[in-house]
């Protein structure tokens, strides 16, 4: 598979990746990744459950695939077919009454809307952390052009982090409440899970070298001054400016591909 076809195909509990990005820890791992044509992964922690070769899934250890989960593999096994439509929002209900949210106020007093996940995403090479970067084909493209753009002109474009499931920024939300923060003081810096814009692939947190991640002095950087000149060119827009109207944290680095159809 060329990386230029590498996908990420999304199911309602696991994705499936392109089994040639993983690196194996032993022959007989490297022998099972090249005998196959992709990874399933649980999008609720990123675990590595299973290999698929078309229609046929192998557990990579006894027991890993609850038949809720060999369920969703199985409609996995269309991957080639499925094209970049969304996804349907079920189960997001219940995740939001988990933390206590209530769907439609919770719409009502941001302005944010509930986002679908897209059912494939394209391969847009590695974020700053050499994780391999998920976006619309349509982002990946317009991120590619815009970063070597950034480059010809001196100034380094680095993604810090692209597509989000619905259960990873669910993960987030249960990681920051163990460790003591209130859902309203969470809800200040990250949207609720099925309103963040990183769900539609469509959203880029944006840094570059020397500078951490996700902080308000990157607006101090020859980077952000770069995109607020250039960016909007190749289709980007900066999503939470200071005082916007939903409410969340000023974030320089945050921007997504306003004629995506994401919101």
């Amino acid at each position: 598979m060329h990386p230029s076809d590498w996908r990420l195909i999304n199911g309602e509990f696991l994705e499936a990746l392109p089994a040639v990005l993983a690196r194996a820890r032993g022959n007989a791992t490297a022998r099972a990744l090249a005998q196959n044509d992709w990874l399933l992964r649980r999008k609720s922690d990123g675990r590595f459950l299973a290999l698929r070769r078309g229609a046929v899934v192998r557990e990579l250890q006894r027991g890993a695939l609850t038949p809720m989960l060999l369920a969703d593999a199985a409609a996995l096994a269309d991957a080639d077919a499925m094209a970049e439509a969304p996804r349907p929002l079920s189960g997001l209900v219940e995740r939001l009454h988990e933390l206590g949210l209530d769907e439609v106020s919770y719409s009502e007093e941001t302005g944010l809307v509930l986002v679908p996940e897209p059912s494939t995403l394209a391969n847009a090479g590695r974020d700053r952390y050499q994780r391999q970067l998920w976006l619309t084909r349509e982002t990946a493209r317009a991120w590619q052009r815009m970063r070597a753009a950034a480059m010809t002109d001196g100034v380094v474009l680095e993604a810090i982090s692209g597509y989000r499931s619905h259960d990873y920024q669910l993960g987030i939300f249960r990681r920051k409440l163990a460790r003591g923060q209130t859902v309203e003081e969470i809800l200040m810096v990250n949207a609720a899970p099925g309103f963040s814009e990183h769900h539609a692939g469509s959203a880029l947190d944006i840094g570059t070298p020397g500078e951490p991640a996700a902080e308000e002095s990157f607006e101090k950087t020859l980077a952000f001054a770069w995109l607020e000149c250039h960016a909007r060119g190749f289709g980007f827009v900066m999503s939470y400016p200071r005082s916007n109207p939903h409410g969340i944290t000023y974030e320089p680095w945050h921007w997504r591909l306003a004629n995506s159809g994401s919101v």
